[in-house]
């Protein structure tokens, strides 16, 4: 039940009422309860924290959809989040139109499917682009052929690595595109009361402007439900409390590729000499022999180390860091 805060007028007016008799104040103590109405087939399954962690997810995705979609299409995108809203699942498929573009995905280890609603103005101005024209999405969906439905769910396909992006601070998920439909009514995923949250993207492909919407069925998220909370978000930034995040970046760090070479030493030599360099000439260099050689780790000297042979191979031994060496130095 909602107060109501009364102006000092209608204190004074309620005031000279039961002053005067014309109102019984035994009377305003029988207040009738106020009945809020409840529909059933609305059953709010989310609470405002979890739908807010969700828009938070999907505003990520947002933004690695706008860069991949202007690398794929070579033109101005833009893509934000316009609502996340949950309601029954046949509530949105009367929302959107008869004939569309709908991707269904798996997001395997999650059990049930999502859906991806691309208003057919978006699609065809990404077709029109994909096949050399301007973007003006000036297509029939009926028309679409089968080179043209190949183009387009493919283009999808490889976007499914952007869902995978934005969801793996909470679940490791692996989008797979499962089916292409151009007609909801061909799609039933759950039972028409099944609660859905929906995700609506605003999206801008040059000129042409519409809607990407989502719907996540409460059977997908029910696992990770607890997942979606600020508490679970705070306590993802330390490596004790999200082992699996550090370990991850840990393995990403570890597997990156560098560069290292020996710098030998140096010479100079007059270009005649160079043209005539035959096999067993012998080039002086300006490093003596029982000096140390530098290693090199992208071009940045890093350490000094002496040349040797390990296991019949070349090798160096490593004797000492080179302390400030270079910018990225660490």
């Amino acid at each position: 039940m909602t107060e109501e805060i009364l102006s000092q007028h209608e204190i004074d007016a309620l005031l000279s009422a039961i002053t005067s008799g014309d109102m019984n104040a035994e009377e305003l103590k029988k207040e009738e309860p106020k009945v809020r109405v409840y529909d059933f087939k609305r059953a709010l399954r989310f609470s405002k924290d979890q739908i807010r962690s969700i828009s938070r997810i999907y505003e990520n995705y947002a933004r690695l959809l706008t860069t991949f979609f202007s690398g794929q299409l070579r033109t101005y995108v833009n893509l934000s989040v316009a609502s996340v809203d949950q309601i029954p699942y046949e509530e949105f498929i009367r929302s959107i139109p008869t004939m569309t573009v709908l991707n269904v995905y798996s997001v395997e280890p999650l059990e049930g499917r999502i859906i991806m609603e691309v208003n057919p103005n978006i699609a065809y101005s990404m077709l029109d682009r994909l096949l050399g024209g301007k973007g003006d999405g000036q297509t029939n969906v009926k028309n679409l052929t089968e080179i043209e439905t190949l183009i387009l769910s493919q283009l999808f396909e490889k976007s499914a690595v952007n869902l995978q992006t934005a969801w793996e601070s909470i679940v490791e998920i692996d989008p797979v595109l499962e089916d292409f439909e151009v007609n909801p009514q061909f799609l039933q995923l759950v039972s028409p009361n099944e609660t859905v949250v929906v995700v609506s993207l605003n999206t801008q492909i040059g000129e042409v402007s519409g809607l990407i919407n989502i719907c996540i069925p409460h059977i997908v998220l029910e696992p990770i439900i607890s997942k979606l909370s600020v508490h679970y978000w705070m306590e993802t930034g330390t490596k004790e409390r999200n082992p699996e995040s550090f370990k991850k970046l840990k393995n990403h760090i570890e597997n990156v590729q560098m560069e290292v070479k020996v710098h030998l030493g140096e010479t100079t030599i007059k270009l005649n000499d160079l043209l005539y360099l035959k096999e067993n000439d012998v080039i002086s260099l300006n490093q003596l022999i029982e000096d140390p050689l530098t290693l090199l780790v992208n071009n940045t000297p890093k350490m000094l180390v002496q040349p040797g042979k390990l296991r019949k191979r070349l090798a160096v031994q490593v004797l000492e860091e080179i302390k400030g060496g270079g910018d990225n130095d660490g």
